[in-house]
């Protein structure tokens, strides 16, 4: 949907819900996905997504008018009912299920935020760290066997998403 004269760029390759909302300046790169219920509103800030990202059911990504534009890198992986808004997402990254990432927040590489953590505003978490809790801390590193998951959980989601895209299989 256009906003403010901006049109969402959404790749061929990506897939997304019927009820899915991809609002104004948005840019959906390669395989990524948008699930049921999911909000994408680039209404008042850019939105950049990357390749092979999966924004799971009833998630929101947003951001703050003149003064934060979201980002989410390649094989990011942002759990149901989440919400970013106006925060840097690395590669790799997981946000679990209900968690909050706020304004300003850097999510580093192959980190995780775990289900219900609040990541405040400007907050900067280190490449392959947990955190956890309200206000986030970190908990400690993400171990290997978790790291392999992580690394796995893009390409499922792009698997899953064939299953409604059958022409794309």
């Amino acid at each position: 949907m256009t906003c403010r004269g901006q049109a969402p760029q959404i790749h061929a390759s990506c897939w997304l819900a019927p009820n899915a909302t991809v609002i104004g300046q948005v840019t959906l790169g390669p395989e990524s996905s948008c699930w049921f219920q999911s909000v994408i509103r680039g209404d008042v800030a850019p939105i950049h997504i990357g390749k092979r990202v999966n924004i799971q059911d009833g998630a929101i990504i947003h951001g703050t008018f003149e003064q934060s534009e979201t980002i989410i890198e390649d094989d990011a992986s942002i759990g149901h009912q989440a919400v970013v808004h106006g925060a840097h997402i690395k590669r790799g990254a997981l946000i679990g299920m209900g968690a909050v990432v706020m304004d300003g927040a850097v999510i580093g590489e192959q980190a995780v935020v775990a289900a219900g953590a609040v990541v405040l505003a400007e907050t900067v978490v280190p490449d392959h760290t947990l955190w956890a809790g309200v206000p986030a801390k970190q908990r400690g590193a993400v171990k290997a066997e978790l790291s392999q998951h992580l690394a796995a959980t893009s390409a499922r989601y792009v698997d899953y998403s064939k299953w409604f895209n059958p022409e794309q299989s």
